[in-house]
């Protein structure tokens, strides 16, 4: 065993277990798992997050010192720097949260690698806990889903395989999550955060970006990837979507929610 598999992989097989052995079902231990690790990570991200809305209300003031200091990097960045600090933002701030998730990702990856194996008890078993090692088996259907499997279908005469329910709604919670953390921007706002050339500002357009890049790459990647893999995906997002509604409303959703009168 490996510095990796003790530090990160060995924790995650146990605390699947545990919670396989208290729910008797691999799906229901996954998802009871993800809110397990957004709880403890919750004095991480809710600062975080808090600090991100800090963000999106100096934009207008960081759109100043851009024209204000247009030509003169080292001035802007400078005059960035003492905006932040006056205000008590770090930006990066939500960083180390998003580096974590990623590394849990990968860390379940070789969790579920387990499970390809000619003998995935045993595999398992060798990272359990006493007390916590396995006598049958895991069952790993949930609902419709082999866990161990992606989640797709194939159409005769089509090369590639298209994308399950729970692949589709992956990627539809994944567009929301990110729209929720966008701000709210009213038309005269739009205009006014717009500089003399008429690029929009950075930040702003890589949340742009990521709006729809995401939910794309929850599609084309998922499809190569256990649906256990897609499950802790998902439950994750609903989660961060939640607790990003909690931190500062519903952010880039309210024109939507507004249209189809669900709030004022």
């Amino acid at each position: 065993m490996n510095i990796w598999q003790t530090i990160f992989v060995g924790p995650l097989v146990n605390g699947l277990l545990v919670f396989y052995q208290l729910t008797g079902s691999l799906g229901w231990a996954i998802i009871t798992l993800t809110v397990a690790i957004k709880l403890i990570m919750l004095p991480l991200t809710h600062p975080s997050m808090k600090a991100m809305q800090r963000m999106k209300e100096l934009a207008p003031e960081l759109e100043k010192l851009k024209i204000r200091h247009k030509g003169d990097k080292t001035k802007l960045m400078q005059a960035q720097a003492d905006l932040y600090k006056t205000h008590g933002v770090n930006p990066a701030a939500g960083c180390l949260p998003q580096i974590i998730q990623l590394v849990v990702l990968f860390a379940l990856v070789g969790v579920f690698g387990m499970f390809a194996t000619s003998n995935p008890t045993e595999s398992l078993n060798k990272f359990a806990y006493s007390g916590l090692h396995l006598s049958e088996p895991v069952q790993t259907k949930f609902f419709y889903l082999d866990l161990t499997q992606p989640d797709v279908f194939r159409v005769p005469g089509l090369p590639i395989p298209l994308p399950g329910p729970l692949l589709i709604f992956s990627a539809i919670v994944q567009f929301l999550s990110a729209l929720i953390m966008m701000p709210e921007i009213k038309k005269a706002e739009k205009i006014a955060k717009k500089t003399k050339e008429g690029t929009d500002d950075m930040m702003a357009s890589f949340q742009k970006q990521a709006l729809y890049l995401f939910p794309l790459m929850t599609l084309f990647v998922g499809v190569s990837f256990a649906s256990g893999l897609v499950l802790y995906w998902t439950a994750l997002s609903l989660a961060q979507t939640i607790q990003q509604y909690y931190a500062s409303g519903w952010g880039g959703l309210t024109p939507w929610l507004t249209r189809l009168n669900l709030v004022k």
